[in-house]
């Protein structure tokens, strides 16, 4: 028997609809399934609700039944168990899904049989003052007043680096170069690749291009004298920094681990995700 966790999208109703669907087959087939007690809450799949903190201890499968924001959230929940992830794309975008929802089926039975490969992802970890969270994509030091910047100081690897002010830097994985870096300019990264992106947003200042670090490198972001900064990881919020406070991003002990059937083509997805055409 296995311990599958399954995290629907809060509030799409086809995200729930799928979710008992793939309750039905892995109770006919004898595993146990898991759903985070808030998504249980969300859904009305009371039956399954587990704590969080229970949710990912001997867990077999993760699958994320959303769009990408459902990913982050999954990976965030089981990454520190190492427990592979199966993204379904009920959601819009869905970049970094494996699957539609008619698949699914075939995908379990599939997974089961041992009919399928783990992708890793490389994660970022993010230590603000003893507290540390992890990231998928990025952590983000942004100004919190529109139409004022926010000055920061960055250092590699204990080096002074860059002193500047903007509405933000940018520290991302290579899953995450795809995400809010490429709307502020920054490269697409393979996400074969292991580095850190340190891309700024709108910067007040000359250097306004993205820096590419190796992975055992790590970068400090520190407020400095004036205005505040808020700290998102992941599309949430962190807390806000005042000035004097830092931020430390490395990479993560743990990779993201991705369930993928028959490969996964990063330029083809790019190409069709981005509807890029031939010429």
């Amino acid at each position: 028997m296995a311990a599958v966790v399954i995290v629907p999208h809060q509030v799409r109703p086809e995200a729930a609809d799928l979710a008992r669907q793939a309750i039905g087959w892995l109770d006919g087939w004898g595993h146990e399934v898991r759903i985070p007690d808030e998504d249980a809450d969300a859904t009305g799949l009371d039956d399954w609700r587990v704590p969080v903190s229970k949710l990912a201890d001997g867990a077999d499968l993760a699958i994320a039944l959303g769009g990408d924001g459902t990913m982050l959230r999954t990976v965030d929940l089981v990454c520190g168990a190492d427990v592979p992830v199966l993204g379904v794309n009920v959601g819009q975008l869905g970049y970094l899904t494996a699957i539609e929802p008619a698949a699914l089926r075939d995908a379990l039975e599939r997974f089961f049989a041992g009919h399928y490969s783990v992708e890793q992802r490389m994660t970022l970890a993010v230590d603000v003052g003893g507290v540390s969270r992890m990231a998928l994509n990025e952590a983000v030091l942004e100004k919190t007043l529109s139409g004022h910047t926010v000055r920061l100081a960055m250092s590699i690897n204990d080096g002074p680096f860059l002193t500047t002010a903007a509405d933000g830097l940018i520290v991302c994985t290579p899953t995450g170069s795809t995400a809010y870096n490429f709307s502020a300019r920054g490269p697409i990264v393979s996400p074969r690749l292991r580095g850190l992106v340190v891309t700024p947003v709108s910067p007040h200042a000359l250097f306004d291009r993205s820096l590419v670090l190796d992975d055992d490198e790590w970068v400090r972001l520190e407020v400095l004298d004036g205005r505040p900064a808020a700290l998102v990881v992941d599309g949430r919020s962190f807390g806000i920094l005042e000035p004097g406070d830092s931020v430390v991003c490395r990479a993560g002990v743990h990779d993201a681990r991705f369930v993928t059937f028959d490969g996964r083509d990063f330029h083809q997805i790019l190409k069709t995700k981005f509807s890029l055409a031939d010429r």
